[in-house]
Parts: C-alpha cells; sequence; structure tokens
C-alpha cells in the first residue's frame, strides 16, 4: 500500500502498531478463535479491554478515583444534551458557556432548551480567529463549559479560567496531546476519532460527587451515574473503538506519556508555523497567540497558485489537507501519532511554491 501522509481532521491518523493489533484482532482476538466483533461483550476477554481501558485513562491523566471513566457511544455531540441534562438545575438552572467555534456553538444550541445559557464570551464576531479571555464565571452558575481546541479556525485555549461552579470541558480534538491539570475539571468529553482511536465512541471522566444533583428525572440511558453503575456497559458497547483505543493509548503510555507526546506536537507545530509566517504567500486564520498545535488552519494569499499548490501537495502523498468547507483554505491535522516527517514533506511542498 502506497502510505499517505495523512493530515485529516478527523477520523484521524493512529499508530501503525494500532492498526495492526486491532487488524489481527479482527482476525484472532486473544488467541481464541473468535473475532473481536463476534465476541460477547460481556466475556472475560472483552471486560478486561472495558477495565483497562477505562484505568489507563486515570493513570495518564493522574486523576484519582474521586472520577469514573466512562466510554459511551453518540460521539461528543450527544454530550452536548448529556451534560446539561445532568448537571443543569431543573428548577432556574443555568449555566455559562464560552463560544469559540462551530461546536462550541453546538453545545450552546443544545444547553438551551434545558435552561438559561449566558454566553460569557465569544469571538463569532470576528470569525472565530481567537478565544476570548476577558470574562468571569460566579458562583450563580450550574456549571461552565468550554472547547479546549477548535478544529475548524486553529485555535486552542492554552490556559483555562479559575471559576466559581463546576468546569467541564469539550476536549474532543486535543486529548491527551498536552500535560494539563485535569482536576481542574469536574467533567471533560472528548469523541475519540479525533485523537485517541477511531470514530463511533466517546471518552467521558466525571467527578462523581457532582452528579445525581439536578433534580430531574433523567432518562436511564442518558444519565451518567446509570452508566458508571454498569462499569460503562448499561447497553451494548462500542466494542471495537473501545478496543483500539485502549490500543492507542498503551502506544501513548509505552512512548513516554503525555509529556512526551506534546513535546513532539510543540516541534510539528512549530515546523509548520515557522514556515507559514516565513512564507509570503501563506498566513493563518487565527491571532499567534491562540494558534492550535493540534489543527493548523491556514489560506493561500496568491490564489493563482492555488492549482499548482494543490497538485504538489497530492503530488507528494499528502492526503486530508483541505479545509473546512465553511472557511476553507487548508487544515493541517498534527495529531499525536502523525510523525514529523510528514509535517517536513508538507513544508518542502510550500517552500517550493
Amino acid at each position: 500500500m502506497n502510505k499517505k501522509h495523512n493530515f485529516s481532521a478527523g477520523p484521524c491518523i493512529l499508530p501503525q502498531e494500532v492498526f495492526e493489533k486491532s487488524a489481527q484482532a479482527i482476525l484472532d482476538f486473544n488467541g481464541i478463535g473468535l473475532s473481536l466483533l463476534e465476541i460477547s461483550h460481556r466475556s472475560k476477554d472483552f471486560v478486561a479491554v472495558m477495565d483497562e481501558a477505562r484505568a489507563i485513562v486515570k493513570r495518564l491523566m493522574n486523576l484519582n478515583d474521586d472520577y469514573e471513566v466512562l466510554y459511551l457511544g453518540g460521539g461528543a455531540s450527544l454530550q452536548f444534551v448529556m451534560v446539561p441534562f445532568n448537571l443543569m438545575k431543573s428548577e432556574n438552572g443555568k449555566a455559562a458557556y464560552l463560544d469559540t467555534g462551530v461546536w462550541a456553538a453546538g453545545a450552546i444550541k443544545e444547553a438551551k432548551k434545558f435552561g438559561s445559557v449566558d454566553v460569557v464570551g465569544s469571538s463569532k464576531e470576528d470569525n472565530y480567529s481567537y478565544v476570548p479571555k476577558d470574562y468571569n464565571v460566579g458562583s450563580e452558575y450550574d456549571y461552565f463549559h468550554c472547547t479546549s481546541n477548535n478544529t475548524i479556525y486553529g485555535t486552542q485555549m492554552k490556559t483555562f479560567p479559575k471559576v466559581d461552579t463546576l468546569m467541564v470541558c469539550d476536549m474532543s480534538s486535543d486529548i491527551f496531546s498536552r500535560e494539563l491539570d485535569f482536576s481542574q475539571f469536574d467533567l471533560i468529553y472528548a469523541g475519540a476519532q479525533k485523537n485517541m482511536g477511531p470514530a463511533g465512541v466517546t471518552l467521558v471522566v466525571v467527578k462523581k460527587e457532582i452528579l445525581g444533583k439536578s433534580g430531574r428525572d433523567i432518562p436511564s440511558i442518558l444519565d451518567y451515574s446509570q452508566h458508571i453503575a454498569k462499569e460503562s456497559m448499561y447497553n451494548t458497547p462500542p466494542v471495537f473503538p473501545v478496543y483500539a483505543s485502549l490500543l492507542t493509548l498503551q502506544h501513548l503510555e509505552n512512548n513516554g506519556g503525555i509529556a512526551a507526546a506534546e513535546a513532539r506536537n510543540e516541534a510539528k507545530a512549530k515546523l509548520l508555523y515557522e514556515e507559514i509566517d516565513r512564507n509570503p504567500l501563506f498566513e493563518t486564520f487565527c491571532k499567534k497567540e491562540d494558534r492550535s498545535l493540534m489543527n493548523v488552519s491556514f489560506r493561500l494569499l496568491d490564489e493563482s497558485k492555488k492549482e499548482t499548490f494543490d497538485n504538489a501537495w497530492k503530488t507528494a502523498g499528502i492526503s486530508g489537507l483541505n479545509g473546512h468547507r465553511s472557511i476553507g483554505g487548508y487544515r493541517a491535522s498534527l495529531y499525536n501519532a502523525l510523525p514529523l516527517e510528514s509535517v517536513q514533506v508538507l513544508v518542502d511542498v510550500m517552500k517550493n511554491l
């Protein structure tokens, strides 16, 4: 197979080792003569997978047993609903949201169906070209919701505010890519397909003590407490995506953990941003101080060179570089598994344009 340099924003590149082990598990899982796709999720072989998949998250994030780890279906978009259902009070519920992009706006839209929502900061009027910083979140809110990384516009929160309420974060596109004090968050969620596994499963990390206080009658399938009680098996879990996510996290842990991944990601981003800043043919969509390490969104300033550039990067074996349809341009996603060598290939194409 002619291996491509995969800059796709998601579903994304994963370590080659994960592809190989996943492929073997589909043919014969753990040498039991059955495919991973056909074994019972209640079998001891898969229960062991789920137990370790939950445990490794807490190890990597350095979280204690105050937190529970869940693997759920429905994508991060379902969490736009589950978060307010579980955390917003049924009487006079009120939440604060930071609007930094399309996915944050989607979360705001759903939360408004459950109570009052205050958008405490927004960069929408400037096409989401920066992350708002001058805002305060007081104790009058049931929780504060933010999105750590914005894939379309290429912005990323470099720091997180001190709030007088619960803090919820959608980390779908930069989870496990940089060291953070994860204990500052009360609930974290992330669609796996951006950085930690294939599409089909969503990671939720939640502080157990915050649950059961909304006063709402929550449908069981949307109740975090129900999923915790059943150890992420309230319903049949997405078996293959959970297994592939475990392999991805094991690869991360065995290769220096989050700290080492952050160093590699910083090197990749530095290489690409330096070329964009040096080259008069390109510019990023966002302000420099808010540039993402994960998604580099940029545009070509001379449209007469577009055909030449597009042909050049495709000829070089680059895939997934087209920007999001809402803003156009280009987007290079530098997720954990993308090697520095792939970024160098792209930079060389840009230099020779």
